[in-house]
């Protein structure tokens, strides 16, 4: 469910080792399933964990995990870095905001986890998202951009080099290409 690095292992034993008797981490997702989804790491003492809690046993301590957060903490890693800048730990949960699908869900919902844990991280960071609003039968994928997407200049580069590229890579002979639904207008919101 979550890998964590030997240098993070060694961190979270160094704190914990100032910790009461049997206190260990606790890994979470707030707003779990949503695009405000936020993961975060605690300490977790031995009266705060619950009888449905996942163990995930590390070396000298145990990672504890809620029922409602485990399916969104599937492939997440932990890591504790250190650079010309100091040292951070980092958390990546790429299934926070959408838990992941199986390999043989409908195809709407494989784009749209795509979509959901690959795409929109990169667009949010220029304030925009994209949704997928339907599959045609002949294997177009319909999009709807949203945010700072809507009114950049750049949105037909964005759908064509980037979104289109990596769909038709991930999922060969099921799609064969993508459009762009939205009504591009200009405006405040817009990104440039």
């Amino acid at each position: 469910m979550i890998t964590i690095s030997e240098t993070a292992q060694g961190h979270f034993c160094k704190l914990l080792s100032q910790q009461p008797e049997g206190t260990n981490i606790r890994v979470f997702v707030v707003n779990p399933g949503t695009p405000n989804a936020e993961c975060g790491v605690s300490y977790c003492p031995p009266d705060a964990v619950d009888p449905e809690d996942t163990h995930l046993q590390f070396d000298g301590f145990e990672a504890v995990v809620d029922p409602q957060s485990a399916p969104f903490l599937e492939e997440a890693e932990i890591d504790f870095v250190t650079d010309q800048m100091g040292s951070q730990l980092t958390l990546k949960a790429p299934n926070a905001k959408m838990s992941k699908v199986p390999d043989d869900a409908p195809l709407a919902d494989r784009v749209e986890y795509v979509l959901q844990s690959q795409i929109n991280p990169g667009l949010a960071s220029h304030g925009g998202q994209v949704v997928l609003t339907e599959i045609t039968e002949d294997g177009l994928a319909i999009l709807q951009f949203g945010g700072g997407c809507n009114g950049c200049s750049m949105v037909d580069v964005t759908l064509k080099e980037g979104i289109e590229k990596q769909l038709l890579e991930l999922f060969p002979g099921e799609l064969n290409g993508v459009r762009d639904a939205t009504e591009h207008q200009r405006g405040d919101h817009s990104y440039y």
